[in-house]
C-alpha cells in the first residue's frame, strides 16, 4: 500500500512546511501526482486519465498527511467516491514531524444498503500490511459484477428528482407529483423524490453545496447516472452544480422539451420544437474541452482564429434564424387556412385545458377520429383539425391543441405560438377539466394565467368536466352547475348529446 519510508518523508515534509501534502500513487507503485495543500487540506486536480467502465476503479490510490486529527474527513469520503479511487489514507503527523496512525478507506461493492465505502481500521504505518495488488484486483472484481449488473442500459436514465419549496402544502405535493409524471412520461426511471425545504434557492447551487454533496452521494450509491431540477437553472447554477456532481444535471424546462421531443411526430412539430431546445441552450453553450481553444500557428492560421465554442454559437444562431423563417412560413400556411374557412363561414372550436386531461380522446369521440392518446403528460403534441357536424346541419372545426402545464417555458411558448394562434380565431374554447385530479381548482387557474398571458381571457369558454363515470354523480353536477358547464364522459358517445347541444346554441347565438 505505501512503506513506512515514504510515509516518515512525507510527515517530515508536512510537519516542516505547515501544509498537508497528498500523493496520487498508480498500481505500479508510481507517483502520478503530488499535491501541495494547505493546513486544512488539499485540491485534487482534475485527472487526466480516467476509467468509465461501470464498477472500474480509478487505479490511483491518495495518500495524504493531516496536521491535526488524523481520521478520514468528510471530503476525504466524498473524494474516494466521486473519483472512483482505489483506496485513500490519511496520515496523522506529530508534532516532532513523525508519523502515526494510519487510516484508511476503500469502496464497496453495491447493494441494498446504500453504504458506498467500508472504514479500515487504524493502525501504525508500519503495520499497514495490507496485500494490495492482490486485494485490489479481488476487490475491483466484485465491484464490476454487481455494477454491471445494477447500470443502466444505453438508453436507460435513472434519477434522482430534486424539487426545492419554501413549504410543504398541498400545492407543493401536488407540483412534486407532476414533476414526477413529468419525468416518467420522459421514460426516465425515478429512484428517489429528493425535497428541500428553502426560502429561497441558493444563487449558485440552488440547494448548498454542503447538500449538493450529499446528494451526489446518494446518486452514487444508488448508481444514478442524472439529476433532475424541478426549478429552471440559470446557465451559471448549471455550471456549478456540474462542477461538484459528475452527472448529467437538468432542469423542469429541459425535461419538458425532451417529451416534445419524443412526441413530436410532424415535421411543423418537430421545427416547433428544435427552435425551443436552440433558445434555451443557446446561453449555454460553454467550452469545457481543452481541445476548443482558439487555432494557432500555419500559413493561413495565423492569429486569434475562431474559437470551437464561438463556431458552436454562430452555427446554432445560424440555424434558428432558419427554423424562425420556416416557422414564418408555417404561420402564413395557417392564416391563409384561416381566411379560407372564413370564406366557407366554417366556425372554429378549439379544446384546450391541462395536459393529460383527455383532450384528444374528447376529439376522438365527437369526430370518430383515431388521433393518438394515452395516460401520460403531453401525449398528443401535433395539433390536429377534423369536421364535427351538428344536428342543426351546421358543420364547425374543431382543433386539438397541445396541453398546458403550470409555468410553461418561454421559449417553448414562443415556439408554438403559431400552434396557439389557431386560438385566437376560435369561436368557442373547450376547456377539458379532469374531474378525478384532487388539485382540479389549482389546474383551472393554470390554465386561466395562461390563456391571459396569451391575451385570450375574453374569448368565449365551456368548461367540459371529463370522466364524469369516475367520480359521484353530485360531485360532476356541482361542478357543472358552479362553472355553467358540462360534465361528461369523453370515451362514451352517448354522455356527450348535453355538449353538443351547448356547442351548438353558443355557435349559433354566441
Amino acid at each position: 500500500m505505501i512503506t513506512h519510508e515514504l510515509c516518515t518523508e512525507l510527515s517530515r515534509i508536512s510537519r516542516q512546511v505547515g501544509i498537508q501534502i497528498g500523493l496520487l500513487i498508480n498500481r505500479q507503485g508510481g507517483v502520478e501526482y503530488v499535491i501541495a495543500g494547505n493546513a486544512a487540506g488539499i485540491d485534487i486536480p482534475k485527472l487526466e486519465r480516467r476509467r468509465v467502465h461501470p464498477g472500474r476503479l480509478q487505479g490511483l490510490r491518495l495518500i495524504h498527511t493531516h496536521l491535526t486529527d488524523g481520521e478520514l474527513t468528510y471530503e476525504d469520503f466524498t473524494d474516494l467516491a466521486r473519483l472512483r479511487l482505489d483506496m485513500v489514507y490519511s496520515i496523522e503527523v506529530g508534532s516532532d514531524g513523525s508519523p502515526g496512525l494510519a487510516y484508511g478507506a476503500h469502496l464497496v461493492p453495491a447493494d441494498d444498503t446504500a453504504i458506498l465505502w467500508k472504514v479500515l481500521e487504524a493502525v501504525p504505518t508500519f503495520r499497514i500490511e495490507l496485500p494490495f495488488d492482490a486485494f485490489i484486483l479481488e476487490l475491483e472484481g466484485e465491484i464490476t459484477r454487481k455494477q454491471t449488473a445494477l447500470s443502466p442500459g444505453a438508453h436507460e436514465d435513472r434519477a434522482l428528482l430534486m424539487v426545492v419549496c419554501p413549504a410543504i402544502n398541498e400545492t407543493t405535493k401536488d407540483s412534486i407529483t407532476e414533476f414526477q409524471s413529468l419525468a416518467q412520461a420522459a421514460h426516465i426511471t425515478v429512484l428517489d423524490t429528493l425535497v428541500q425545504r428553502k426560502v429561497k434557492p441558493d444563487p449558485r447551487y440552488v440547494v448548498g453545496k454542503g447538500k449538493l454533496s450529499d446528494i451526489y452521494i446518494k446518486a452514487l450509491a444508488m448508481d444514478a447516472n442524472l439529476l433532475v431540477f424541478d426549478h429552471e437553472l440559470s446557465p451559471s447554477q448549471a455550471r456549478s452544480i456540474s462542477e461538484i456532481v459528475d452527472l448529467r444535471v437538468i432542469d423542469r424546462t429541459q425535461l419538458i422539451l425532451d417529451i416534445f421531443a419524443q412526441r413530436a411526430r410532424t415535421r411543423e412539430g418537430k421545427i416547433q420544437v428544435e427552435l425551443a431546445q436552440l433558445k434555451y441552450n443557446l446561453s449555454r453553450l460553454v467550452g469545457k474541452n481543452p481541445s476548443l481553444s482558439r487555432l494557432a500557428g500555419g500559413i493561413g492560421t495565423r492569429g486569434p482564429g475562431e474559437s470551437k465554442l464561438e463556431i458552436d454559437r454562430r452555427r446554432a444562431k445560424e440555424r434558428m434564424e432558419r427554423l424562425e423563417k420556416e416557422t414564418r412560413q408555417i404561420s402564413r400556411k395557417r392564416r391563409l387556412t384561416r381566411i379560407r374557412r372564413g370564406r366557407h363561414h366554417l366556425p372554429v372550436i378549439s379544446i384546450i385545458g391541462y395536459t393529460n386531461t383527455g383532450k384528444s380522446t374528447l376529439l376522438n369521440t365527437l369526430t370518430k377520429s383515431s388521433v393518438f392518446t394515452a395516460d401520460m403528460p403531453f401525449a398528443t403534441l401535433d395539433p390536429s383539425s377534423k369536421r364535427l357536424k351538428f344536428p342543426r346541419d351546421i358543420e364547425v372545426i374543431i382543433t386539438d391543441t397541445v396541453g398546458f402545464i403550470r409555468d410553461l417555458p418561454a421559449d417553448l411558448k414562443a415556439a408554438f405560438m403559431s400552434t396557439l394562434e389557431e386560438l385566437s380565431d376560435a369561436q368557442l374554447l373547450l376547456e377539458v377539466i379532469d374531474l378525478t385530479d384532487p388539485h382540479i381548482d389549482f389546474r383551472m387557474q393554470a390554465v386561466s394565467e395562461i390563456l391571459r398571458s396569451l391575451d385570450l381571457q375574453d374569448k368565449p369558454r365551456l368548461k367540459v368536466f371529463n370522466k364524469a363515470d369516475r367520480c359521484a354523480p353530485e360531485v360532476a353536477l356541482a361542478f357543472a352547475l358552479r362553472y355553467d358547464g358540462v360534465a361528461v364522459s369523453a370515451k362514451d358517445r352517448s354522455t356527450l348529446a348535453p355538449l353538443i347541444e351547448r356547442m351548438q346554441e353558443i355557435i349559433l347565438h354566441g
